[in-house]
């Protein structure tokens, strides 16, 4: 999936999400207007009660007391029902952004698996092309080689050729003329040989800094998504996602599996 799709795709899941939020704030708004309304005629009918209560010229019936009473206590009733659901709203509002962020980093974790196989699978390519490139220099280098010595028992032939008509060289001239061919064909074979024998180096992975620090239990540098241990005193302090099979980042503490068995054992 191309960059250019996964940033649509997304930004089409994201566009309810402001309008759900909104409203979701303003009903939580008004439910804490309804509490706070509530609280306050509480507070109203209690010092009503309580000023009727204080005064013996106005002595209250019992039925008139337990009515005064059983009206705050439903203005209680109604107080703590607006506040659960403004909890319950407040709740649902966290679920909402939660779940999206959770969306984007699943997304984010497959979308860079997906590059990092792409760039290896082009380092691939690229190292069978040097290797099948060194392996047509080689080739090509002994073709050179077998063509300089097929030249060279060419010219054998012809020097040879050339003596034998010499009638008046001698046999120290023809012992001269057959060293002399014998050098140029050692210098020759020489030359074929060196030229065989050259091979292309063989392809190298890049260099990796010595002094980069290493984490995690596979022991490699820093990469990719991460996750730190809670215990202040873990050796390795940080571990890739995937080596600790996690592909989201857990709630609360986390242990890494060593502290893990060491919390245990204790």
């Amino acid at each position: 999936m191309s960059s250019a799709i996964y940033l649509e795709n997304y930004l089409d899941g994201l566009e309810s999400l402001p309008t759900e939020l909104e409203r979701n704030f303003k009903l939580m708004r008004k439910l804490d207007d309804r509490a706070q309304t509530a609280m306050k005629s509480i507070d109203s009918h209690a010092k009503e009660f309580m000023r009727k209560l204080a005064d013996s010229s106005s002595q209250m019936s019992e039925e008139e007391r337990k009515e005064r009473l059983a009206d705050i206590q439903q203005l209680f009733i109604k107080a703590k029902e607006y506040s659960d659901d403004k909890v319950q709203l407040a709740i649902q509002t966290y679920e909402l952004v939660d779940k999206q962020i959770r969306r984007l980093d699943n997304d984010l974790a497959r979308f860079e698996g997906e590059i990092q196989e792409k760039a290896s699978s082009t380092r691939g390519k690229s190292e069978e092309a040097q290797v099948k490139k060194g392996r047509k220099k080689t080739k090509d280098a002994k073709a050179v080689g077998k063509k300089k010595r097929v030249t060279s028992s060419d010219d054998e032939a012809n020097n040879s050729a050339v003596a034998a008509a010499a009638s008046t060289g001698g046999q120290g001239g023809k012992k001269k003329k057959q060293k002399q061919k014998n050098i140029d064909l050692d210098d020759s074979e020489k030359e074929s040989c060196h030229t065989a024998a050259t091979h292309p180096s063989d392809v190298l992975d890049m260099p990796v800094d010595p002094n980069e620090p290493t984490y995690c239990l596979c022991h490699q540098v820093s990469y990719g998504e991460m996750i730190g241990c809670d215990n202040p005193d873990c050796p390795i302090e940080w571990f890739h996602f995937a080596c600790v099979g996690l592909t989201i980042k857990p709630k609360g503490k986390w242990f890494c599996p060593k502290c893990t068995q060491d919390r245990k054992k204790k």
